[in-house]
Order: structure tokens, then C-alpha cells, then sequence
């Protein structure tokens, strides 16, 4: 399906700031739609060039009610239709002005009523709103229904005057408040004269058990308990006086609701505004836990980590009181290993995801070996290994750790030093060689049968928990390490 700017460039010869209004109109309409309880079609002309009278309409956007059951089961998106097909749309087009309830139309099993709207930017009709709404919905109104009707005729009349949508909106994202999560109608002053039930409701979340019509919203707030919830910058009374575009959120020890002040003005005159209100508690007190949960974790694995740099000190210490040097070389082994564990923990206490940036995990694996080993060696990466979860990391950390102090131990060159290691990726397959200049194995070598106990660590590492393969093999001038294992 075309996009919104594609349709426009296919069928128009709008500029870009036109283009920009009919896009943030798309963005906030949903409001519309919901005060309407009606179905919002998005027609443009169809014009060869800015002179010319359009041939016909494309309809570049469509918005289904969530206050009302939809009159359109189909998407018209993308559709075309000539001049004199839709009259109302062609009256709203020539007059610039808001063509009303017309008598109603069958489509299908369904009385529909249609409404069409000039949306004009800078004194120029760029697009028609055509409203349908069914009209056996509309026969006995509720209080509620009657003053979402009356605020919907108000916005559609600032669509007219270019006045909506409202330049650098705050509420056009998803979390923004919405009609059915509560609305509150102020007069010009910030008396409240509408209050819908969810409204009334979210209110008295966060504390206030008073009647709200007739009082002043902003003095309601600045009644209630305020705690640390006091605004820096504007007092609660300025914040919901309903002047400005303004969304805020206030918090008390009961509850937390979300704020959206849209003001409502008539040409150059501002004649009131609405206040969306959502009760936000539960979504806030989810994130809190996650938060906490995030902390709990994080601290989890710094304390890990501590513990294991705690028995990596221990483990240095005695192996410095062994006289016995076989002794001495296992516990070294073992401090390693303990250490590159350790590495995997401090990663994850240091990020917000259960999962490891093993780049920085190799990067000091590489720092602390060459550090613990007297030659100068260069050492060459290529590719990178890119995020894997905990138990991989952890895995793929001490294997390579193995492979790496096996390369510097025993397979470098007297001639020049050089280790270089190479990651590929192909969807998930990872392929990992640890190279070396050194002499080269043993023709008879078999990794199965090594006594070497890091090469038994590497192997048993590779098979069970990165199932994958390891090998070691002469190529050239090389002997390398190689793993193969796949990330699903």
C-alpha cells in the first residue's frame, strides 16, 4: 500500500509545508474520529499542476472511530473518485467551507450521514474531511455525546481557520491521552463545565472527592496534597488555565494520572479548551517494578563479579605460596578462567539488557593476556562478535580465553609474534579462529585425546554449551583454533 506522502507526490503538486500539515493532521485525527463517533476519510484533489481545477479525489487517509462501531468495513485508501461523483465533497472544495448534516444515505444495511470539511493551510483548501457517522446512533444523545459532538464541530472549524492541528503538537504520540480515557471541558476561564465519567474517576485516583463542574481545574490541583509533585516552572493553575498546548503529569501517594490541555479557539479569539486525562497508576507502577527488577539484576551481577574477583585474588595469593610449580601454573590457569567469567558479569552489571556486548568482553580478555605475557605481540582482529545472551557470552568467553593463552603459550613465532583472530557471521552461523605464527602441532594431534586440560575446558565448552565444533589444524604459516557454533 502507497504511503501518505507517496499518494500526495503521485496526485498533487502540494509544497512541502503542505505536505507537513495534512501529515500532522494524520497524526492527531484520532481525536476527531472519537469526538465524531464518525469515520474520517482524508480526500485529496487530484491536480496536474497548482492552476488547474481538480479532476477528481484519491483518499490518502482513513481513521475508524474507537468511541463507535466503524460504517466502513473496507480500507478506501488509495481509492480514486471524479468530480461530480461525491457532490458534498466538490461544495466543500469550491465554497472552503463546512457542508453539514445532510439527509441520510443507505450504504449497505446502514443509514450514514456525511460531513465534509476543508482542511486549508495559508488561505488554500489542500484536502476535504468527508465525516460519516450512522444516523440511527445520533436520534437520542446523552450529555456526554452531546458535548463530544459540540467540541468536535469546534476543532473541525479550526481545521477551516488552519489552526489545526496545533504547530509542534506534544500529543500526537501513542501514549498521549484519549477520548475515552477521560475528558474534561473548560470555558474560557478554566471553569470546568464538562466532566466525563472516566475524568471524574481519574480525579479521584489521585485524591479529590469534590463535585468538578463549576470549579476551576487548575485551583483543583493546586488544592490537592502535593507532596513533591509541585511544578518547577508554572504553578498548577497557569498548567491547566487552558491558554497553551500543554501535557504534564501529576503523582500523589494514591495515584498518577496523564495530563493533555488542548485549547480551543475560534479565528483569533480562544473560546476554551479540553483536557484529556488517562490514569496512568498501573503503568506507572509496572515500569517501577521493572526498574526495580532492572536494579535488582544489575546489582546481582556486580556482586557476582566481586565474588569472583574475590576467588581470583585468593586463588593469585596461593598460588604465589606454592613451591611446587605445576602447582603454581594450575592455579594461574585457574585465576584466568575465574577472571573471564568475571568479565562476562561485569559487562551485564554495566548495561541495561540480559544481554553481552562480547566485543568489550574480548577486547579486555586480549588486554589482560598480552599484559600477563613478556613478549611484545601484535595482535590482528577481524569482524566482530556482536551481542549474545549470558550463558553464551560466559561459554564463548572461556573458550576463547583457552585458545588465545594456548596460541601465546605455546604456538608463537621466535621470528615475530603476530595472534590474529577472525569472527564471521552468516545468519546466525558464527565461525571464530584464533591464528598463530607458531611451529604447528604435532602430526598425530588430536584434540579428543589432548592432556591438555584448557583444550579439554575449550572442547567440552564448545560441545555443550555452544553447540557447536572445535578444531585445531595447520594452514600455511598458521596453526589456528577454530569454533563453529549458531545463534538461532
Amino acid at each position: 500500500m502507497a504511503t501518505l506522502s507517496e499518494l500526495i507526490a503521485a496526485n498533487s503538486q502540494l509544497n512541502t509545508q503542505e505536505e507537513e500539515h495534512l501529515a500532522e493532521l494524520v497524526a492527531e485525527w484520532r481525536l476527531l474520529a472519537d469526538l465524531s463517533f464518525a469515520d474520517l476519510v482524508l480526500w485529496l484533489p487530484i491536480r496536474k499542476d497548482e492552476k488547474s481545477w481538480p479532476q477528481g479525489y484519491v483518499a490518502i487517509a482513513q481513521i475508524r472511530p474507537t468511541t463507535a462501531a466503524t460504517v466502513f468495513s473496507n480500507d478506501l485508501v488509495g481509492t480514486k473518485i471524479t468530480w461530480g461523483q461525491r457532490p458534498l465533497i466538490d461544495q466543500a472544495l469550491s465554497d472552503g467551507e463546512i457542508v453539514k448534516d445532510t439527509q441520510p444515505e443507505l450504504v449497505g444495511e446502514i443509514m450514514i450521514k456525511e460531513e465534509t470539511v476543508p482542511v486549508i493551510y495559508e488561505n488554500k483548501t489542500i484536502a476535504i474531511i468527508a465525516r460519516h457517522r450512522n444516523a440511527d446512533l445520533m436520534r437520542s444523545p446523552s450529555k456526554l455525546e452531546l458535548n463530544y459532538r459540540e467540541i468536535a464541530h469546534k476543532i473541525f472549524q479550526m481545521v477551516t481557520e488552519g489552526t489545526y492541528p496545533i504547530r509542534n503538537s506534544i500529543y500526537s504520540s501513542e501514549s498521549a491521552p484519549r477520548v475515552g480515557d477521560g475528558l474534561i471541558r473548560l470555558d474560557v476561564n478554566g471553569i470546568i463545565f464538562f466532566a466525563s465519567p472516566n475524568a471524574r474517576s481519574a480525579i479521584s485516583r489521585v485524591g479529590y472527592q469534590g463535585e468538578l463542574e463549576q470549579k476551576n481545574l487548575g485551583e483543583v490541583f493546586t488544592n490537592l496534597d502535593q507532596g513533591d509533585n509541585q511544578p518547577i516552572d508554572e504553578s498548577w493553575k497557569n498548567l491547566l488555565s487552558g491558554k497553551n498546548l500543554r501535557r504534564t503529569e501529576y503523582e500523589s501517594t494514591k495515584g498518577v494520572i496523564d495530563l493533555l490541555v488542548i485549547p480551543l479557539t475560534q479565528g483569533k479569539d480562544r473560546i476554551g479548551a479540553i483536557v484529556l486525562i488517562h490514569n496512568i497508576t498501573e503503568l506507572r507502577n509496572r515500569d517501577k517494578a521493572l526498574i526495580t527488577k532492572d536494579a535488582t539484576i544489575k546489582e546481582i551481577h556486580h556482586r557476582v563479579k566481586n565474588n569472583l574477583q574475590t576467588v581470583s585474588a585468593l586463588l593469585r595469593l596461593q598460588s604465589r605460596r606454592v613451591v611446587d610449580p605445576i602447582a603454581s601454573s594450575a592455579l594461574a590457569e585457574a585465576v584466568r578462567r575465574v577472571a573471564s567469567i568475571a568479565l562476562v558479569h561485569e559487562t551485564l552489571s554495566n548495561q541495561s539488557a540480559e544481554t553481552v556486548e562480547f566485543d568489550q568482553v574480548f577486547d579486555q580478555i586480549i588486554k589482560n593476556a598480552i599484559e600477563l605475557n613478556p613478549r611484545k605481540i601484535q595482535v590482528k582482529k577481524v569482524g566482530k562478535f556482536g551481542s549474545f545472551d549470558s550463558k553464551v557470552a560466559t561459554a564463548l568467553s572461556l573458550v576463547v580465553t583457552e585458545l588465545i593463552h594456548n596460541a601465546l603459550e605455546h604456538g608463537l613465532s621466535d621470528s615475530g609474534d603476530l595472534l590474529e583472530v577472525e569472527i564471521k557471521n552468516e545468519a546466525g552461523l558464527y565461525s571464530v579462529t584464533v591464528s598463530d605464527n607458531g611451529s604447528g602441532l604435532p602430526e598425530d594431534f588430536e584434540i579428543e585425546k589432548s592432556s591438555n586440560l584448557g583444550l579439554q575446558i575449550a572442547n567440552t565448552l564448545t560441545k555443550n554449551e555452544l553447540n557447536g565444533s572445535i578444531k585445531l589444524f595447520r594452514n600455511k604459516e598458521f596453526t589456528s583454533g577454530q569454533i563453529i557454533f549458531s545463534i538461532n
